[in-house]
């Protein structure tokens, strides 16, 4: 379980590709890996993959096809920097909102607004998930937890304070780049509840 916080940014250092599957070495601050173990889930860009090796100041994971063709993992070069957070403790303080690091799908950067002190990504989402994204609802974008902003058709914005530019790599998001999406989960209840009962959302 992960908190939608990210913790940093790590940087891809190599990657091994076998039939089905790619091995992922990747390097974090030292200060972010205090009794890191074997078997330990950590969200890279909101996936959850399990620690398979640490060697000074990288950790290794494994990901199989099923999680490569629908994350944006299998796109990533080593140089690549990526969001990183370990899993929640017992007692953490939860300041974004619960996330199982199970990604739904994928959206595409389609848009940048950058006026002074902030940003604002708009994101093209596939029209099945958008019945999950209302204004000033949840969403995970790289395994960040973000408030959406305004939804029209098949897409949606958020805005960025400098602290999360400064804290995550969507400084270096650009137009066309696609992002792992994973849905609120109590938002994907609701709804698919209120579906069930005959109450389905109306297109935009």
């Amino acid at each position: 379980m992960f908190t939608g916080i990210v913790q940093g940014i790590a940087t891809v250092d190599a990657i091994n590709s076998q039939p089905g599957l790619k091995t992922f070495t990747i390097r974090f601050p030292e200060e972010n890996l205090h009794n890191v173990s074997i078997g330990a889930s950590v969200a890279i860009n909101g996936t959850c993959l399990t620690v398979t090796r640490q060697q000074g100041h990288c950790l290794t994971f494994d990901a199989m096809q099923e999680t490569l063709g629908l994350t944006t993992l299998d796109a990533l070069k080593p140089g690549d920097r990526v969001n990183f957070e370990r899993a929640a403790r017992i007692g953490d303080e939860i300041g974004g909102h619960l996330l199982s690091g199970h990604i739904h799908t994928t959206a595409t950067c389609v848009a940048i607004d950058a006026p002074e002190n902030n940003r604002t990504l708009q994101f093209e989402l596939p029209e099945e998930w958008m019945r999950y994204v209302f204004p000033k609802g949840f969403i995970a974008i790289n395994g960040a937890s973000l408030t959406v902003g305004e939804v029209v058709e098949n897409r949606f914005s958020v805005h960025l304070i400098p602290e999360t530019l400064r804290a995550t790599t969507f400084s270096d998001t650009a137009v066309s780049e696609k992002v792992n999406i994973e849905i609120d989960s109590q938002t994907q209840a609701i709804v698919e509840t209120l579906d069930r009962l005959g109450y389905r959302q109306q297109p935009q």
